[in-house]
């Protein structure tokens, strides 16, 4: 289906590559469609971006009614654009709806409608190791009305942002700060779903760490307050001796296609991958008798970032030698190289986009 594109009377510029922050710069166009009760998805098209006109009233301000996800394209070496895991992203936000009695999605229609506005946005793909254009697709809810109720109306868009590295760190190891007064999410909950409030219920402790002269929070189960869930903006890895540790889904993690990727290909390499509870104890002990070897988080936006220290209370652990260990290395490079199409993808995670 030929989607409605409707262009700017003039197209902006990318800035070079070696300027890209993260999450500040968008393209010229956004792809959107609205949702009626009884009427379902339409109207789609692609438009220049703009802000929206909302009632103050609509539901999304008031109750949070809200989703969104976050993947990336990306310029092969022969210029093609490819994505990478996408369909999953759109799996992953139909559950996410589910959860927030939200309308889903055709994944394959949206999958349609992302290629075309890409086609629309080649320009602002960077062609750079490192760098990617960022996708962000989003339903909010629209109704104008002030009660507790799931809306009839929805909005549905996707934005694009040129990007460099997430943390100003790039590949370097990060500093990660224990909260140990603020959880995130409790199991029975949304913490499985990608919604914003997630987000809101996070910023507290994420400004503390930042004073505290840390770039996450590492969030702890909300019931006993000693296992680790995940850090703000990935999942997290410890690799203790042999073993690859990950705390499993819960119902209160968001289970993160990064995650997914990185355990598929460990056990693909033959690596012990455990996905269990994992105490901030046992992993401050497993440092003490020299089992902890390395700490990464994994993420869309980061991809892998190494963890080089982490904080709980008043103790400190430092991991590694102020590098990457290697075996975050390898599952950088593993990845980054199927996102950019220089390794062969066994696996039917990359899409191009013809």
């Amino acid at each position: 289906m030929n989607i409605p594109v409707t262009e700017v009377p003039q197209k902006g510029t990318r800035p070079d590559d070696a300027s890209l922050g993260f999450g500040q710069i968008f393209t010229d166009h956004m792809f959107v469609m609205n949702y009626e009760e009884g009427k379902g998805w339409f109207n789609p098209r692609i438009e220049p971006l703009q802000d929206m006109s909302l009632s103050p009233a609509a539901m999304v301000y008031h109750y949070g009614q809200a989703i969104f996800e976050g993947l990336k394209a990306y310029k092969s070496n022969d210029g093609k654009t490819l994505l990478f895991r996408a369909r999953d992203n759109f799996k992953r936000m139909n559950r996410s709806a589910k959860g927030l009695c939200i309308p889903e999605i055709d994944i394959d229609f949206v999958m349609n409608a992302l290629k075309q506005l890409l086609k629309v946005e080649d320009q602002w793909i960077p062609e750079t190791l490192g760098t990617s254009l960022y996708i962000r697709p989003t339903i909010i809810a629209t109704d104008p009305f002030l009660g507790v109720r799931s809306s009839f109306t929805f909005t549905f868009f996707i934005i694009l942002s040129p990007v460099g590295a997430y943390y100003a760190e790039g590949f370097n190891p990060v500093k990660i700060w224990v909260s140990k007064d603020h959880v995130r999410a409790v199991r029975g909950g949304v913490g499985e779903y990608k919604t914003a409030g997630n987000y809101a219920a996070s910023l507290i402790a994420s400004e503390k760490a930042k004073k505290e002269g840390y770039a996450q929070v590492m969030w702890l189960d909300a019931i006993e307050r000693k296992y680790i869930e995940e850090v703000g903006a990935m999942n997290i890895f410890f690799l203790m001796n042999d073993e690859l540790v990950t705390p499993n889904l819960s119902g209160s993690i968001l289970p993160g296609i990064t995650r997914d990727s990185v355990i598929s290909l460990a056990r693909e390499w033959g690596m012990t991958v455990s996905e269990r509870l994992i105490s901030v104890e046992e992993v401050f002990n497993a440092h003490a008798n020299g089992e902890l070897k390395e700490v990464f988080g994994s993420g869309t936006a980061a991809v892998i970032s190494p963890v080089g220290e982490i904080k709980y209370g008043d103790q400190k652990i430092q991991i590694g030698d102020a590098k990457p260990g290697p075996v975050a290395v390898k599952f950088y490079d593993a990845l980054t190289d199927l996102q950019y199409g220089k390794a062969n993808d066994t696996q039917g995670w990359v899409e191009v986009v013809e």
